[in-house]
């Protein structure tokens, strides 16, 4: 039927019973009787919808819960429950004949495996060994005269409690049916003409825009989509940390160079060069080019020095290992933005001896690689966020201070801290927070202050400290958007519609 039509036949309809209670009850034309399919149904509630747009009517929805039978409900309902046939099949108690178990499951197949138990717990059957014989000589079928009164009537006297235990055996399925109910509009009228969307020239020059029905604007109406880019969660998240940094009176470190050198991603943090850090299992090498330029040399000769003797007051002894020039020269993929950190701090020390030393603030938030495993929390590449101080005569207790409000600035209150060990950091700690959904304090980052063996090379004055701390980017971005695996939010099977439609993020 032509929407038009539909819509004229509900307001006549309304014209002459002022309402209707049911739209179930309307008679369509051309129509095998009254609208009771789903298909009805839909073009119903297209012509009310169109209708009270206008505030011609005004209507209510309702629905109602039909059941059928699904194949295996029809089976029953026409040969009987699997219990009534596992009855049926067996003799009556004493009787000379006899059926086992086995025999049963042969005779019935997957019936006799199903009605089994049931016929136990109804008390129809017994067993004697591996015999099995009737308890009692009639049965009444509950579960065939169940389905048998969906078929005439698709619902149950038994009420909800029966259904469910219909639908938990898979026997019955549900179907929900919306129908609607009808009453005039505050502008209910017959004449459905179509409203003017436009006031013409013509209207104005003849003044039959006085007479005319104009259509209303829809100001609750969506507008048109944009099709702009989008930022990724991650980048939305990068963007918040950074205002949090900047804020602070941060600076931001250059962060361009993926690839560094084994000197300022290790040596110069005071790591080892037996460390396990290094191995090839946990570090990404480059193979071409293999070995960088060198550093300045005395820098590299100090470096040298307190790796394997100490400082030369002798309050270090250093680890007293060999140290390489060769391991100091190999390229790799940085495991970490504190080799950024290191080169700059490095530069501050060499400006400090020529202007005076004064204090500093800086942060990174930049890729980082590991020879790790790719699972649900964990990648081979991912993000870092780095940030030192740099003062005279800071402290621990300035540290936990500037932890708290930086990470309550995050959104992250509640911390606890641990102590921790870090060979470029002494004392260090490891950060934990308060996580509601998990119920529990998880890891966020790690903190320390940096050692005199780091910072004495680079030529910074003796009371000169440096703060230094760092946690990763994604694990704060999948507990803002409720991801639950990393690989959802970084690689191939990034939602290219979750981009588009995450949230902006607020700490």
């Amino acid at each position: 039927m032509d929407p038009s039509e539909l819509q004229q036949l509900v307001v006549n309809t309304l014209a002459k019973d002022s309402v209707i209670p049911d739209t179930r009850k309307l008679v369509i034309p051309g129509a095998k009787g009254q609208a009771t399919t789903a298909e009805d149904q839909n073009a119903v509630i297209s012509a009310l919808a169109s209708l009270a747009s206008r505030d011609i009517v005004s209507y209510e929805q309702h629905d109602t819960f039909t059941y059928f039978l699904t194949a295996e409900g029809a089976q029953i309902a026409r040969d009987g429950s699997h219990e009534a046939l596992v009855w049926a099949a067996v003799p009556a108690k004493g009787s000379e004949e006899v059926i086992t178990i086995k025999q049963l499951q042969d005779q019935l197949g997957q019936t006799a495996k199903i009605g089994q138990g049931k016929a136990f717990k109804n008390g129809w059957v017994g067993k004697e060994g591996d015999k099995l014989f009737k308890l009692v000589s009639t049965i009444v079928d509950t579960t065939q005269e169940e389905l048998n009164e969906v078929v005439k009537s698709g619902t149950l006297k038994g009420g909800e409690k029966a259904i469910a235990e219909l639908r938990k055996r898979k026997l019955l399925e549900q179907k929900k049916s919306l129908w609607y109910s009808v009453k005039k509009g505050s502008a209910f009228t017959t004449d459905l003409r179509k409203p003017e969307t436009d006031l013409t020239a013509e209207m104005l020059a003849t003044g039959s825009w006085k007479n005319s029905n104009f259509k209303q604007y829809n100001f609750d109406a969506d507008g048109t989509p944009t099709n702009g880019g989008a930022l990724h969660p991650l980048m939305k998240v990068r963007e918040e940390v950074k205002g949090i940094f900047f804020e602070m009176g941060f600076a931001e470190m250059p962060t361009d160079a993926f690839v560094e050198s084994c000197f300022w991603n290790f040596d110069a943090l005071y790591v080892p060069q037996q460390h396990p850090a290094r191995e090839t299992q946990d570090t990404f090498y480059v193979s071409s080019p293999a070995k960088a330029l060198s550093p300045p040399k005395d820098y590299i000769d100090r470096v040298s020095a307190y790796h394997i003797h100490g400082s030369p007051d002798g309050a270090s002894r250093g680890y007293q290992a060999p140290f390489s020039l060769d391991e100091s020269h190999r390229l790799l993929l940085r495991t970490h933005t504190t080799a950024v950190s290191s080169r700059m701090l490095y530069a501050l020390a060499q400006k400090s001896k020529k202007e005076g030393f004064k204090p500093a603030k800086l942060f990174s938030i930049d890729r980082v690689f590991r020879n790790e495993a790719v699972d649900a929390t964990h990648l081979a590449e991912f993000h870092q966020v780095e940030g030192v101080v740099a003062d005279r005569g800071l402290t621990l207790g300035d540290l936990i201070g500037f932890m708290q409000t930086f990470f309550a600035k995050m959104g992250l209150p509640n911390l606890r801290f641990k102590p921790a060990y870090n060979p470029y950091t002494e004392p260090s700690l490891e950060i934990f927070c308060w996580h509601p959904g998990l119920g529990k304090w998880v890891e966020i980052g790690n903190s320390g202050m940096f050692r005199p063996e780091m910072l004495e090379p680079m030529g910074f004055p003796p009371d000169v400290r440096v703060h230094g701390w760092g946690l990763g980017l994604e694990r704060p971005t999948m507990i803002r958007y409720g991801i639950t695996n990393i690989r959802s939010l970084v690689g191939h099977k990034v939602s290219i519609e979750g981009v588009e439609k995450s949230p902006a993020v607020r700490f």
